[in-house]
């Protein structure tokens, strides 16, 4: 299949492109940009006059919820959610049922993507069996299997020399070991931040101090193993503050946030709207700002959508009795670009935070647009507005605290492998 995309403004963070180009597709592979290869005749022309052109989303939380919570979600409705969203890589946890912590099981999730030749994706491996905090997995096995780092998602691993041994492991194969910093006996059965809102409603609360607390042990693990270590879903202005500190003293580390931690603090709890029920915690709206400027900075280097589909049953009950989580991956996009404009950001730097960030985070090839790299490939409308309906969007979990709002920024085609897989 050949494909000439033209006209479109192409935004490639990579390279430091952002012009009006062309872009050929053959085999699979960008072909050429800005020149026609020689003898190129296109099966299809697309014109994308008044479109942006730019390399397919990369997400480093996705939560596809197979193997085991098929009723939450399924691997086929997920991977229609990712490319209608324009994310053609992403990154799976490994808190399935049973998590993935078996070379078997990574294998399974694997080939059940391959045949949906939807987006790619990328298996994080389980830190510890059964993701009980005990006994490491064979993280070489996994890796082998498939899997690109090791996590223990959000379970908590209380052990300290458990995580000592495992980042001595990891940081002896070269692995990356992602972990999202919380204490578990400060989180007790806590809902919400511990703060003004929290007390008004009578919501159990969990400090920040549960984030910097736990971050500081990372942290000084990382240093006295060597292992690189990436922070997911830093939440507090004191740990955005940390991390930086921590790369200016040269420690391997890297960590992201999540869109909805960048937009909404814990007043959008309002009155006990379980969609906003969220790990972790939405904070108070100095943290949000800091989440907003680390981005900015630099200190946070990659935006995610933390994708968690969660049936109807589970968020239609009481906030403090709630599962928590929120869908996200066709929201993504236009949050990004919300974000960018809000802070003054150029479209190429948002875009940056979505593509070859996370994909440098995630160690694979993706997120750009080079001569002979996979042609997956996101065009959208910047200009395009849109009212986030639950019930119109793909993924099977209709929960998100955006319902109702009008965003900007909607996906008109997703290539992933030179195959056009999504056109609106």
């Amino acid at each position: 299949m050949k494909i000439h995309i033209k006209n479109g403004r192409l935004v490639d963070p990579q390279n430091g492109v952002d012009a009006v180009r062309d872009l050929y597709v053959a085999a699979g592979k960008i072909a050429g940009v800005g020149s026609r290869p020689g003898g190129f005749t296109p099966n299809r022309v697309i014109d994308a006059t008044g479109l942006v052109v730019c390399p397919g989303l990369v997400d480093l939380a996705a939560r596809l919820r197979e193997p085991g919570f098929e009723y939450k979600a399924t691997l086929e409705s997920e991977m229609r959610a990712a490319v209608a969203g324009g994310v053609t890589s992403l990154a799976c946890p490994p808190d399935t049922d049973p998590p993935l912590d078996e070379p078997g099981l990574v294998e399974m999730l694997k080939y059940k993507a391959k045949i949906l030749n939807q987006a790619h994706v990328y298996p994080v491996g389980a830190l510890t069996q059964g993701l009980k905090g005990e006994r490491l997995t064979e993280m070489a096995e996994l890796r082998d299997a498939g899997c690109i780092a090791y996590s223990h998602a959000d379970e908590p691993l209380t052990d300290t020399l458990v995580l000592m041994r495992a980042l001595q492991y990891a940081a002896t194969f070269g692995f990356s070991v992602w972990l999202r910093p919380e204490d578990a006996f400060l989180v007790r059965r806590g809902v919400a931040h511990d703060g003004e809102v929290a007390a008004r409603l009578g919501l159990a609360g969990i400090p920040a101090v549960a984030e910097t607390v736990a971050l500081a042990r990372i942290l000084q693990l990382a240093r006295e193993t060597g292992a690189r270590v990436h922070l997911c879903r830093v939440s507090s202005a004191e740990g955005v503050d940390m991390v930086r500190g921590a790369k200016e003293r040269g420690l391997p580390v890297s960590c992201d946030v999540s869109i909805n931690h960048v937009y909404l603090s814990e007043m959008d709890i309002g009155f006990f709207d379980s969609n906003a029920h969220l790990i972790p915690p939405l904070r108070t709206a100095r943290d949000r700002d800091a989440l907003r400027e680390g981005l900015r900075s630099g200190t946070i280097d990659a935006l995610c959508s933390d994708h968690t589909p969660v049936d109807d049953d589970a968020k239609q009950i009481p906030f403090g009795e709630s599962e928590a989580g929120a869908t996200g991956l066709e929201l993504l996009l236009p949050l990004a670009l919300k974000w960018a404009e809000e802070c003054g950001v150029s479209l190429q730097q948002a875009l940056a935070k979505v593509t070859h960030a996370p994909a440098r985070i995630m160690g694979i090839d993706a997120g750009h647009l080079s001569p002979g790299a996979t042609a997956d490939v996101c065009v959208f409308d910047p200009d395009a507005w849109w009212r986030v309906e639950p019930g119109a969007l793909l993924s099977q979990g209709k929960n998100t605290p955006f319902a109702g709002l009008e965003m900007r920024g909607q996906v008109r085609f997703t290539l992933v492998g030179g195959h056009i897989v999504f056109e609106a």
